[in-house]
């Protein structure tokens, strides 16, 4: 692990030297790629540098105390022996999981899938919740949101929609959404109070950027052009502007509605069958090495129940990791910050675990 440390430092020091130079401002695609890469080594590069530090504390300390003979001195001393020691073993699993392979797809924006399963409008109400759930936690994070399509029903609900983050490591959060959400409650609609279970469906997938090569044949679409339709809510214009394309090979079907422009639907359409072709892709991948898809959040199945609201208790738990929290009222309005980072933390736990049993 030190000698991977000690080439990362010498790799830093070189894009620091490099980024200096005058050539390299002028080559902008060049530029950006150093600058990439310096963002990405530098929490690497200062927790090895505070851990270089904190072992010649741990050296000086122990050569000040073979020479020490003051009670007070030695007891100071002794402290900071201590809490240098203390400290190194937190940044050597901290350096640890910093240098965990990382998630090809972890920088880029998604598009996000939320579709109603069991329990009719009940399950497009709570299809609809999530969506404005998802759309305030990124608007807390200042990233941009951008809808790609929706079908809703008249009652407020969404029997489906899709929709694009856009902002820095959006897969590495949003991806440990995918899977199945339940919702426990009383709907309006129920006379009797009995407390329904309804589900729906999240799958998050990477967008697909222009290097990676997903070849979409002519002969394999069908384009269909219009009408944008609906209830009167957000997705619906009166031009003959929306798109839906059809993918023979694969049944694929997607559609654009919300753009005015014929063009701008199309584009967004084509965006959203080569990230459904990437993400069916990673899925057979992920299927073949089994062992690790079982083993790590965020990758599993997307039938996977991963997820309970109970209303009537105020609860929200994460199947995966065991979790409950009573806060559902700030979950529901977007901050599900704290669930995120529990997958985040249990997930590279599982990971490290893995790594120490084969090292």
């Amino acid at each position: 692990m030190f000698d991977k440390l000690d080439d990362l430092l010498h790799r830093f020091e070189e894009i620091l030297n490099e980024l200096n130079e005058p050539t390299v401002t002028g080559d902008q695609k060049r530029f950006r790629a150093l600058m990439k890469e310096q963002s990405d080594l530098t929490p690497i590069v200062e927790a090895y540098k505070e851990y270089k530090k904190c072992k010649e504390t741990v050296e000086d300390s122990l050569l000040l105390l073979d020479s020490e003979s003051d009670a007070e001195m030695r007891e100071m001393l002794k402290e900071e022996l201590n809490d240098a020691k203390k400290r190194i073993e937190e940044l050597e699993t901290q350096l640890k999981i910093l240098l965990l392979p990382k998630d090809p797809n972890d920088d880029k924006n998604v598009i996000v899938e939320i579709r109603a399963g069991a329990g009719g409008d009940e399950a497009a109400l709570f299809a609809a919740e999530i969506y404005r759930m998802y759309v305030h936690y990124a608007e807390g994070r200042r990233w941009k949101t951008e809808l790609v399509e929706c079908e809703e029903i008249g009652i407020g609900g969404m029997k489906s929609v899709t929709f694009m983050i856009t902002g820095q490591g959006a897969y590495s959060v949003m991806k440990y959404e995918s899977g199945v959400h339940r919702v426990q409650r009383v709907p309006e609609t129920e006379s009797g109070g009995r407390i329904h279970t309804s589900t729906i469906s999240v799958a998050v997938m990477p967008e697909v950027d222009e290097d990676i090569d997903i070849v979409i044949e002519d002969k394999d679409i069908r384009i269909d052009v219009m009408r944008a339709s609906g209830n009167g809510g957000q997705c619906v214009n009166t031009t003959d502007s929306a798109v839906r394309l059809t993918h023979y090979p694969t049944g694929i079907v997607v559609y654009s509605q919300t753009e005015k422009s014929q063009l701008q639907n199309k584009a967004k359409a084509f965006a959203l069958l080569k990230a459904k072709l990437y993400d069916m892709e990673q899925q057979q991948r992920h299927d073949a090495e089994a062992e690790m898809r079982r083993s790590q959040i965020g990758t599993g199945d997307r039938s996977e129940k991963i997820r309970t609201y109970n209303f009537p208790q105020g609860r929200v738990t994460d199947h995966r990791i065991n979790l409950t929290i009573y806060k559902l009222d700030k979950v529901m309005n977007g901050d599900i910050q704290e669930i995120v980072e529990a997958c985040i933390a249990a997930d590279q736990a599982i990971r490290l675990s893995r790594l120490n049993q084969e090292g």
